[in-house]
């Protein structure tokens, strides 16, 4: 009985030391819970490398003289981003004093740290030209800067994706609207889900279809304790969060 015990244990213990090693941690919108810092600034990607996680994610969008800058909303004191030149928006400084990054000056930062994969979050535009533009504005700038392998890609519009599999066909695509399944995806040649832990719960048959075909899972933003313990018990590949601390223990890496 007892050696039956210990043999129970010792699989089980494997077994959950597998699932917790596939799980890595992205920060959302980089390391911005410390002091001097805020979301999407370069001070935020410098603390997420530092902390040591596997990647950090940033938010992107296309001024309308093609210049990608690093930042959340659609909107900039009142200004559409897509729709104003990157002039009217290059002294803008962010909460912490920071000027508003562009994707370059954020692309440099994260060279100097190879453990540090980027994840960028391409917006949805307001139209497929607007957004096909903005695929091969960012592509350009990610080969320019020699960040190819760094840099995974996420966007909540097919369209962004199947043009950036198009123009990108190595690197890795992650859809994040969460109304497709992996095998719909698959055959669009995209390689991830980035999908919301709700979507995931009420769709978990997801996860395993997805690994089957060899995809990637990401689950966003997770930064409850119980629905963080849940998705790792669950096998996701990733876990993007705000709560850097908390996965890390729960993790027990990055």
């Amino acid at each position: 009985m007892n050696i039956k015990f210990l043999i129970y244990t010792l699989l089980a213990t494997i077994s959950l030391t597998s699932i917790t090693a596939q799980t890595k941690i992205i920060a959302h919108r980089g390391y911005w819970e410390v002091d001097g810092s805020t979301q999407n600034s370069i001070s935020s990607l410098q603390n997420a490398q530092k902390f040591g996680v596997y990647g950090s994610e940033f938010d992107v969008w296309l001024t309308s003289d093609n210049v990608p800058i690093v930042y959340h909303d659609a909107e900039i004191e009142g200004k559409k981003i897509e729709d104003t030149p990157y002039l009217q928006l290059k002294d803008f400084r962010l909460k912490n004093g920071e000027r508003l990054p562009t994707l370059e000056e954020y692309l440099l930062q994260g060279k100097k740290d190879k453990k540090t994969q980027l994840i960028l979050d391409l917006k949805p535009h307001s139209s497929k030209e607007k957004e096909d533009r903005a695929v091969a504005a960012i592509v350009k700038m990610v080969e320019k800067v020699g960040m190819k392998k760094q840099t995974d890609y996420i966007s909540q519009s097919l369209n962004i994706c199947k043009e950036l599999v198009r123009l990108s066909p190595k690197a890795n695509v992650s859809y994040c609207r969460g109304d497709m399944s992996p095998k719909e995806l698959n055959s669009l040649k995209i390689t991830g889900i980035d999908y919301p832990v709700g979507v995931l719960k009420k769709n978990s048959s997801w996860i395993d279809e997805a690994k089957k075909l060899k995809m990637t899972v990401t689950i966003f933003i997770v930064n409850s304790e119980t629905d963080m313990k849940e998705m790792i018990d669950a096998g996701v590949n990733y876990v993007t969060t705000d709560k850097l601390i908390l996965a890390k223990e729960l993790t027990g890496k990055k």
